[in-house]
């Protein structure tokens, strides 16, 4: 099995960690700062604070969500293409031009998050992985 094609998914879980410390280091001193105890109300989440975050702070959390959501599937399909041996060329290209985007992706919402820039960085990626989708999909037919 080749394993290359794993590299840039152990990246992308390496970033979403670092995107989570992130957002942690962000978060909770404002929610200090703003008198926000976090652990007064039972069973609470921390998007039921977001709409009490200045918007660059908040923006960190819902990047950390996105790169629970959409990635998922990048993992899969990097998985079906390391076992079926088709981990390698422009599959490989692909998948590290999809981590690279959603680090791009994650770094420009965090900070600056002009949704129009974000929107395309997002469409970038998603082309990425879908033609490793397809790919994979012929791969495995067979």
């Amino acid at each position: 099995m080749s394993t290359a094609i794993l590299a840039p998914a152990a990246l992308l879980v390496i970033w979403s960690i670092a995107m989570l410390f992130w957002m942690a280091g962000t978060r909770l001193p404002t929610a200090k700062k703003l008198g926000i105890d976090i652990t007064a109300q039972p069973g609470g989440r921390g998007p039921d604070i977001d709409p009490n975050m200045p918007d660059k702070v908040a923006w960190k959390s819902h990047n950390y969500t996105h790169l629970m959501e959409q990635p998922t599937l990048f993992y899969a399909i990097v998985v079906i293409l390391a076992i079926a041996e088709a981990g390698t060329g422009i599959n490989l290209w692909l998948a590290w031009g999809y981590v690279a985007l959603r680090i791009i992706h994650s770094i420009w919402q965090a900070t600056v998050n002009l949704v129009n820039v974000r929107f395309m960085l997002f469409l970038a990626s998603t082309l990425c992985l879908l033609i490793m989708a397809v790919n994979a999909f012929f791969t495995t037919i067979v």
